[in-house]
């Protein structure tokens, strides 16, 4: 196509790395927070699963509300509405952060667990905003800086490398502080298990995430250039060779797709199922594979670092051949061969109930499906929003609201199912995440087998209702057209 805009290597780096504070944080927040606050700090189950909860919740309203306001505002001057949001995000997310994983300032281990909810709420909320923020300015860059279909998948595919980085990174890090507090201290009990003696640990992991971030950033700040999309010849003012009634399939070509249009979409609902179980599997996975790992399993604490780095370094390898195999088999294919890792992962926790290092090769299967999957069904609503970058971060927020609150209710569904209301576990805890394990992975991946049955049997979309301009003053009428999307995925 003539106007298929290309990016250079750099400018894609540059774009990459926008969302790696995000990243960092993220990784920190779904690996950790359950066993921070429960086994750490001694939250019991239900307190700590809501304040995963709010956090959700609170990313879910932000998010479609971010992207409406990112569609229709115009941004700090010449900076660009996607930067300008993307900047607020990450002040906000550098300024809360670090608290999370902090404890409340004058509490004790004496202090009522409803007044460290109260203290922790606000930052949460906070860092929730300016994470949504981030994700969705950053998500609504990628249609407007590339318009080749392929490009839109190489250019998720480096997004998502530097997000496995990010992965990489927290855990690697996370792992080295674990090693350090082995070598400084002799006591066995303290380097198996979870306790208030691992404050200093995640306290450090935290800020050592936010001055990682805060680099990456500024390089994304600097390097990314957002250029305005060209308006298309027909908005161009009127001179004497234009014809004075425009033919609606003309119109057609420049039509703007609101907010609201989306809405009566049925593409629009396919993709954010798949969306939202491709999330589920993803997030749910890595919250309570550390549990998986202590409490089910029963290996040292150390594995909730190096599992994790193991699944990522698999995805990261993944998304590095995403592009040829997606050339290759097409996009829903490769969609179903990160599912068909992803059953294989769950077929072998559920046979394997006495899993120790051949967790590794388990570790393997699940973070090379999900890296599969993710990078794939991005790649699906960059393809839904094509060239109607207007509305681009209406969409991603939708998307982003699903999967939110879909993965807080899963959580608090699953806390409040928990056979043990104490800090320590019960042997009830074996086989409760040994389920959970199974359930989150194989279970959803089941249904989203149905969502990309669906996709197979109706490709991605759109069908608008178009306006054409008739009458010599211009006079607005409306058409019923229906235009088939020609970006259909194969």
């Amino acid at each position: 196509m003539a106007d298929d805009i290309s990016l250079s290597l750099c400018a894609r780096l540059s774009y990459s790395v926008g969302h790696f504070l995000n990243d960092l944080c993220a990784s920190m927040w779904f690996t950790y927070l359950l066993v921070y606050y429960h086994s750490v700090l001694g939250f019991n189950n239900t307190v700590a699963g809501v304040l995963l909860l709010v956090g959700q919740i609170a990313d879910g309203i932000c998010t479609p509300l971010i992207g409406y306001e990112s569609d229709r505002t115009p941004g700090c001057r010449n900076y660009g509405k996607r930067k300008s949001w993307h900047l607020v995000g990450t002040v906000s997310v550098l300024l809360s952060f670090p608290f999370i994983f902090n404890p409340c300032m004058g509490c004790a281990e004496g202090t009522p667990q409803w007044v460290g909810l109260v203290y922790f709420i606000p930052f949460i909320a906070v860092f929730q905003f300016g994470w949504a923020a981030t994700q969705i300015s950053h998500l609504s860059l990628i249609p407007e800086l590339v318009t080749n279909d392929q490009e839109k998948v190489e250019l998720t595919a480096y997004r998502y490398a530097f997000t496995v980085i990010a992965n990489i990174a927290v855990y690697g890090v996370a792992w080295l502080l674990f090693y350090f507090q082995a070598g400084q201290t002799g006591d066995p009990t303290q380097t198996e298990s979870l306790g208030r003696q691992d404050i200093p640990i995640f306290r450090n992991l935290a800020l050592i995430v936010i001055g990682l971030g805060s680099v990456f950033s500024l390089l994304f700040h600097i390097g990314t250039k957002e250029k305005g999309r060209p308006l298309p010849a027909a908005s161009c003012p009127a001179d004497e060779r234009q014809p004075l009634i425009t033919r609606s399939q003309d119109a057609g070509g420049c039509s703007l797709l609101q907010w609201k249009h989306w809405l009566l979409e049925p593409a629009f609902y396919q993709v954010a199922g798949l969306y939202m179980c491709t999330r589920l599997i993803v997030n749910l996975s890595q919250t309570y594979i550390s549990m998986y790992l202590t409490n089910s399993l029963f290996l040292p604490k150390n594995y909730i670092a190096t599992i994790p780095l193991v699944m990522y370094v698999s995805g990261f390898v993944s998304s590095l051949i995403m592009k040829p195999v997606n050339k290759w088999i097409g996009r829903n294919m490769t969609y179903f061969v990160g599912l068909l890792l992803i059953l294989a992962f769950a077929c072998w926790v559920l046979l394997d109930h006495k899993m120790g290092k051949s967790v590794y090769g388990a570790a393997v299967l699940l973070g090379a499906g999900s890296a599969t999957i993710l990078v794939t069904s991005l790649s699906m609503t960059a393809d839904l929003i094509g060239r109607n970058t207007q509305s681009g971060a209406f969409v991603y927020g939708a998307m982003s609201f699903t999967d939110k609150v879909a993965n807080g209710i899963s959580v608090m569904i699953i806390q409040a199912l928990h056979p043990c209301h104490t800090q320590v576990c019960c042997p009830a805890c074996v086989w409760f995440y040994h389920s959970v394990m199974v359930i989150v992975t194989g279970g959803v991946a089941i249904v989203a087998t149905f969502c990309l049955c669906s996709i197979l049997i109706w490709p991605i979309g759109i069908r608008v209702r178009q306006p054409a301009v008739s009458g010599l003053l211009g006079a607005s009428s409306s058409l019923r057209e229906d235009i088939e999307d020609d970006r259909s995925v194969n």
